[in-house]
Order: C-alpha cells, then sequence, then structure tokens
C-alpha cells in the first residue's frame, strides 16, 4: 500500500536522456511524517532512470523523530539514500549547502521535503539542463499551492523585485526544487538567507543565458507545517540588499559604497560651506544651530560609508572562502569510493 499521499503518477524519463551522474539534495527540518513518503515518491519517479543516481537527505538539527526516520528508511532503500546529520538547527541555506557539498553527481537536483515538490517532474528538467546546455533549471510553481496573502502576494512581488534588481528574470525564485550542472553550482558557497538567491549567485558564475526555468507541479503541505515562513521577509531584504551589492561591484566595492559615502559627504560639506560663509562673510553666530551639527554628522558618515563597509564585506567574504569555513557542522560519515553509494540503473 502506498505511503504517499500525492496523487498516483507514472514515471516519465525523456528518450535518449545523456550520461551523466544524479544527486538529489533535500534539507529537512522537523519532517518526520514526510521522510517515508517522500523517499517513496523519489524512488517512483526515478525508479526506471537510466544513470546513476543517490539522495542526499539533510536532517537540519531537528527536534523530532526525523533522525530516527531517516536513518530508518536509509536502512529500507539501500547506501544511495545518505544522510547528514548537522549538529543543529543551522537553517534552510545552510543546510542546503551541506547537501551540495555531499552531493557527488554532474547533476545536482534541490527541492524540499514537505511533499510539495514532486519528483515526477526531475527527469524532465535533467533532459532539459543537459540537452540545451544550461547551467540551472529552476522550477516555476505556475500553480501554486499556497494561501494567497501570506504567500503567493508576498511571492511575487518579492520575485519582482530580485529579478528587477538582479538581472535574472524568473518567475519563482521561492521554488526550491531546482536542477544543477554540478560544476556550475559547486562554484558558488550559501550564506545567512542566501538560498533563495541561488540563481542570482550562480550568475556570478555564469552567464544568465544558461539560466532557464521549467513550470513544475505543486501540491499543497499534507503533513506539518512550514519551518521557513513569512517572518523571514525582512531579512530577505537585506539579504538582497547584498546580493544586489556582490552582483554589481564585487570586483569594485568602493564604488558602491563610495557612492553613497561621498553623497553624504558632499551634503555635509554643502552645509558647512554654508555655515562657514554666513561665519566669515557676515558674522552671524553658527555654535549652536542645529544645521551644523547635521553637516558634522553628514561628513562623518560619508567618510564611515566609504571605508568601515567595504572592509566589512570584504572581511566577510575573506573569512568564508580563504580561511574554506562552512557555515554549518556536521556529524562525520564514512567517506565512499567513487562508484559506492549510487542506485544504478535496473537491467533491461
Amino acid at each position: 500500500m502506498s505511503l504517499s499521499p500525492l496523487p498516483a503518477a507514472e514515471p516519465q524519463i525523456p528518450a535518449g536522456l545523456p550520461k551523466h551522474t544524479l544527486s538529489v539534495v533535500v534539507p529537512m527540518y522537523n519532517e518526520a511524517e514526510n521522510v517515508e513518503p517522500l523517499l517513496e515518491r523519489i524512488h517512483l519517479a526515478l525508479g526506471p532512470y537510466p544513470w546513476p543516481w543517490e539522495v542526499v537527505l539533510v536532517d537540519d538539527g531537528s527536534s523530532d523523530s526525523t533522525p530516527a526516520e531517516l536513518a530508518r528508511c536509509a536502512e529500507l532503500y539501500g547506501p544511495h539514500v545518505r544522510i547528514i546529520e548537522l549538529m543543529r538547527n543551522f537553517k534552510q541555506t545552510a543546510a542546503m549547502q551541506a547537501g551540495l557539498d555531499a552531493a557527488r553527481g554532474t547533476v545536482i537536483v534541490t527541492m524540499d521535503g514537505d511533499l510539495q515538490n514532486d519528483p515526477i517532474d526531475i527527469p524532465r528538467m535533467v533532459n532539459r539542463l543537459l540537452t540545451e546546455d544550461l547551467d540551472l533549471v529552476a522550477g516555476w510553481r505556475k500553480d501554486r499551492q499556497d494561501g494567497l496573502l501570506l504567500r503567493k502576494i508576498p511571492s511575487r512581488i518579492a520575485n519582482r523585485l530580485i529579478a528587477r534588481l538582479t538581472g535574472v528574470h524568473l518567475k519563482d525564485y521561492g521554488c526550491s526544487l531546482k536542477v544543477f550542472r554540478g560544476s556550475a553550482i559547486k562554484n558558488v558557497r550559501l550564506y545567512g538567507e542566501m538560498h533563495r538567491f541561488i540563481p542570482a549567485w550562480l550568475a556570478t558564475v555564469t552567464t544568465p543565458r544558461r539560466i532557464a526555468q521549467e513550470v513544475v507541479t505543486h501540491h499543497a503541505r499534507v503533513f506539518g507545517q512550514s519551518k521557513y515562513g513569512i517572518s523571514r521577509t525582512f531579512r530577505v531584504v537585506l539579504d538582497l540588499i547584498f546580493v544586489y551589492f556582490f552582483m554589481r561591484y564585487r570586483t569594485r566595492p568602493g564604488h558602491f559604497f563610495g557612492g553613497i559615502g561621498i553623497g553624504l559627504g558632499a551634503l555635509g560639506s554643502a552645509i558647512l560651506c554654508y555655515l562657514g560663509a554666513l561665519k566669515v562673510f557676515l558674522g552671524e553666530s553658527i555654535g549652536t544651530r542645529p544645521l551644523l551639527f547635521a553637516g558634522f554628522f553628514l561628513l562623518i558618515a560619508g567618510v564611515q560609508m566609504v571605508t568601515s563597509g567595504v572592509l566589512a564585506e570584504l572581511l566577510a567574504r575573506v573569512y568564508y572562502e580563504s580561511g574554506n569555513t562552512r557555515a554549518y557542522l556536521a556529524r562525520p560519515n564514512a567517506e565512499l569510493a567513487v562508484d559506492e553509494g549510487w542506485r544504478q540503473p535496473v537491467a533491461q
């Protein structure tokens, strides 16, 4: 008897799918009820897959029985189901990065563990990635099964804003179902809440012409509740500012902060020059004028924008990249040989 609450669907593997290895990365946090149905659905979709594949399930420090369910199902399905257990809840971006680091496929798929993404779309998206020589095929939940006020409307506004600022025009940045060329996504590091901006980050190492979108199936959540809700909206705005900065000014950060700093400094200088002229030529007293303090602080703020901002951003990148520091800690797993841990295609 099927455990999956999703509608029955026959797996559809495109003919002539180019040779590759496939890794499916799924971050999970307190999704105990969804573990087995998810794996059942993945195996239904990829059962007749013609090339080796694996599933990388990342437990993001769950506080329920998710770790036990993951271990049980990994034992049930075999070594191609691999578990990465983070030592605490590092949030979705770090969990996704942990999965990407562990993935060994030349093609990597990311998806949510809440059964809202449907693995049945994976073969079609992989085929498009490889046959059209793309680096990313992003899912587009055209018929999204979420609430209008709290989900759909904020998402539409965010998608348009992100597309406008980053120059990567996708209709659904929030869909976790994405298919990457492994050699491309391995060059991107994710921090903070940056998982929703992956297409924009990918555009820093490849051309937006190699990024496409594909309409995918979206189901209403059946078990549990969303762990990454609308409360993150303000953090998204801050992250978007940084994404915009890094995409446009990463090789010339002084131009970004310097432009703001020069504007503030110029305004402060103009105020101080005006007050100086009043003092020198008209003999007026300026010592107690609020405008004097405004001009002084604007000038100081301009200098700080030119210096402190640039140093802070550059030091953050040096800390994470040059030191090879990761945004998560995971329990050690046994190393696998190159030919171990894959689900091999079924002989015809």
